[in-house]
């Protein structure tokens, strides 16, 4: 049987030290490491390694976090990859920006390796789980395949960044099915990662805008629908 492929992860953080502490950690649970000291460089090796998984700092120099982060959210073949911010700012306007662009989780330092591989493992094994559900989904006019992440809507080819994609399968699976944000969060996101109730309207909206404003209904008061006519 063939081994399975290392699964690969990029750390971009400008404190040499910390990325020796991690490069060891994630060396030592079987990752295959690329470090970065700049948001600049880790965009640029990020195109090429095509990382199963980026830790992100936010203040560096070049460029910081947030745009490094909406960069590797452009690029499609990194549409599968998970986004984490490791950062020193804790105020919540850095966090909201952080989800606004995509982050997929955001943990503040200090640094606490073992509790930061656990939550690693999670959200790799949340995403094998995923990937087990039935991979394609035909309503209509909108085709949702999840092996290749991608949507067509009246044959117009649609890709969308992860966690979208994430959201709009699980409410097309769930047609007519009205779901509050905790609903959403614990199920995209996971009960093992902190998100704020806005980052859902945030992913809704942007869906909206590439998909169109017929599937998804907001019920007021309560969450959001997927409408199956």
């Amino acid at each position: 049987m063939a081994n399975k492929p290392q699964q690969k992860v990029l750390v971009v953080d400008d404190e040499e030290p910390i990325l020796e502490l991690l490069r060891y950690n994630l060396e030592k649970q079987g990752y295959d490491v690329k470090t970065a000291l700049d948001g600049a460089t880790g965009v640029d090796i990020a195109k090429k390694f095509h990382p199963d998984l980026v830790l992100l700092d936010i203040m560096m120099p070049k460029m910081d976090g947030v745009e490094a982060c909406r960069l590797l959210r452009a690029m499609p073949e990194l549409q599968n990859t998970f986004i984490v911010f490791l950062t020193a700012r804790s105020e919540e306007y850095s966090e909201v920006a952080a989800f606004d662009v995509g982050a997929d989780d955001y943990i503040t330092k200090p640094i606490k390796p073992r509790a930061l591989m656990s939550r690693i493992s999670a959200l790799f094994r949340r995403d094998s789980k995923k990937k087990n559900t039935s991979a394609q989904i035909k309503l209509g006019e909108l085709t949702i395949d999840r092996t290749s992440y991608t949507i067509k809507v009246k044959g117009r080819e649609i890709s969308l960044p992860k966690k979208e994609f994430e959201l709009l399968f699980f409410l097309a699976q769930n047609p007519n099915k009205v779901f509050s944000r905790d609903d959403l969060l614990q199920n995209i996101w996971g009960s093992d990662v902190y998100v704020l109730a806005r980052t859902v309207d945030v992913h809704i909206r942007k869906v909206r805008e590439k998909i169109g404003d017929d599937y998804i209904t907001t019920v007021k008061g309560v969450g959001y629908k997927f409408n199956l006519s």
